[in-house]
């Protein structure tokens, strides 16, 4: 009777405490589940939040290449364009404009009251620089860059020494040849006229030339050194094309 007692009594314990432990490992493993479960919806909800998102609007390549280029839009870049693409053709346009302009300053400077323009020499000037001084130009300055490359005080020197001493004495010489050669005067005319024109020329471009050659040698880029030049010689040609329009010397 009793031992069947001890046995009841053992049993149960162990029933109450088999209870006991079941209900506690719930009770821990609640909130880990719960953790899971809430962890779960937060990944579920991640894309949503992932699209709601607003991300910087930064600029794109496409973009960033379009207002750079809009920046040398214009005259100025489409100039350049065409120096790139048609260098020749370009230089020699830029020139025969300028020397347009240089020779009606020239002739309204030294113009009367009652007088008129000489269109004919306008159009004598714009054709030396279309087809004499533009070429010129592009396979002189191209020619220099390659013979004397650097941009040091010495090589620019040399360039500009050489400048006075052989491109602009035989492109000075072509030019009052032209002119004089269109005027109707003949070969011994033309070569009074260089006798009469040249010295004096020579002298006044020493004091002109060789400031306007060392700036563009030295710090123009070889594709802008033309137009340079020509732009120097707005000035420069008010004073040849005066000289051009002078009387011929009389050889009798």
């Amino acid at each position: 009777m009793g031992s069947n007692l001890l046995r009841k009594y053992c049993y149960l314990q162990t029933y109450e405490t088999t209870l006991l432990v079941t209900h506690v490992g719930n009770f821990t493993a609640q909130p880990k589940s719960l953790a899971t479960h809430q962890q779960w919806r937060a990944y579920a909800r991640f894309p949503s939040q992932l699209s709601k998102t607003r991300v910087p609007n930064t600029l794109s390549p496409s973009r960033s290449f379009s207002s750079s280029s809009s920046s040398k839009s214009g005259f100025l870049g489409w100039y350049l364009g065409n120096l790139q693409s048609r260098p020749l053709i370009t230089k020699c346009i830029t020139s025969s404009l300028i020397y347009i302009a240089s020779d009606l300053t020239s002739q309204m400077i030294t113009l009367p009251p009652s007088g008129s323009l000489d269109t004919t020499r306008t159009f004598r000037m714009a054709a030396y620089g279309l087809v004499i001084l533009g070429p010129s130009q592009h396979f002189w300055f191209n020619s220099l860059s390659k013979i004397l490359p650097k941009r040091d005080v010495l090589t620019t020197l040399k360039k500009t020494s050489m400048g006075q001493t052989i491109y602009g004495p035989i492109m000075t010489t072509i030019f009052f040849s032209y002119n004089a050669g269109l005027q109707g005067e003949n070969g011994h005319e033309i070569v009074a006229r260089l006798k009469r024109d040249l010295l004096p020329t020579f002298k006044s471009g020493v004091m002109f030339w060789p400031i306007c050659d060392f700036v563009t040698f030295k710090f123009i880029p070889v594709h802008l050194q033309p137009l340079v030049n020509s732009s120097c010689s707005y000035v420069w040609t008010i004073y040849l094309t005066y000289m051009a329009s002078l009387k011929k010397v009389s050889t009798t």
